[in-house]
């Protein structure tokens, strides 16, 4: 397994780090386990920032992940390349969260368009 195969694992995994940040900043408990997504479309400020991280991030993973395949079986961009744009994708990812729950919009905006050009670069290496 590839460096770049295991940021997908993380990638798939990352919306849901910002699912449980939502419902702890909303006081989510079991009792509330009856309809999560109602509950997680009614919170405010943190839970709904988070929520929204959480959306986004499930929007994001297949491109991620489509690209990242792309690129293994192109063959044509070496492995190292192919490991580091991934981790810089995760790191973009993370970034995007953080700018996210603190209300960062404009660094979270231009975090987000790295994390895009970033997945547009697993092509542009696979030609």
């Amino acid at each position: 397994m590839t460096v770049a195969l295991w940021c997908i694992l993380i990638a798939i995994f990352l919306p849901y780090v910002c699912t449980a940040i939502a419902k702890a900043s909303g006081g989510y408990g079991l009792k509330d386990n009856h309809d999560p997504r109602d509950f997680l479309e009614s919170l405010n400020g943190l839970g709904r920032r988070a929520h929204a991280a959480q959306l986004n991030s499930f929007e994001v993973t297949p491109a991620f992940a489509a690209a990242v395949i792309v690129a293994h079986l192109a063959g044509n961009a070496e492995l190292v390349t192919i490991n580091v744009l991934s981790v810089l994708f995760i790191t973009s990812r993370l970034l995007y969260i953080i700018c996210y729950l603190a209300d960062w919009a404009i660094l979270r905006s231009l975090v987000w368009f790295v994390g895009m050009g970033l997945i547009v670069s697993f092509f542009v290496v696979s030609v």
